[in-house]
């Protein structure tokens, strides 16, 4: 018996780590995506993926009930935005949405969605490097 107590782990009462959990506090995420090459060339239509990411966004398990929990909006003529105040959405989460809105448009063979180099929270849609694959064979 005494074997048995001696191997046993500790860990620290719940009590003491509740002042280190209590003392974060979570920020809201913003996410944008970049989508001026697809826009430059006409490609996609910037007011139709805002709308798609508008209905398409599930809060609470309810797609298109953003309320106050999401926003979603354009910078300038190629960006949109989104933005949640209580984390509602995921860096992720973005990144498939957008997947799935360029498969709609069958567009999804030439575009990527790829994070920027710059700002981690960015997403920026480029074309696909054919010339490379080309070279490679």
């Amino acid at each position: 018996p005494d074997s048995s107590a001696s191997r046993r782990v500790l860990s620290p009462p719940a009590a003491a780590m509740a002042p280190k959990a209590a003392g974060k506090k979570k920020v809201g995420a913003s996410f944008t995506i970049d989508c001026s090459k697809p826009v430059e060339d006409q490609i996609m239509d910037i007011s139709s993926f805002e709308q798609f990411l508008s209905s398409k966004i599930k809060v609470l398990g309810k797609a298109g009930a953003l309320g106050d929990a999401v926003t979603v909006g354009r910078e300038g003529k190629a960006k949109v935005v989104v933005s949640s105040p209580t984390n509602a959405v995921s860096k992720r989460y973005m990144k498939y949405l957008t997947k799935k809105y360029l498969k709609k448009h069958n567009v999804r063979d030439w575009l990527r969605v790829i994070a920027s180099n710059k700002d981690r929270n960015t997403y920026e849609l480029r074309y696909f490097d054919i010339a490379s694959d080309d070279a490679d064979k």
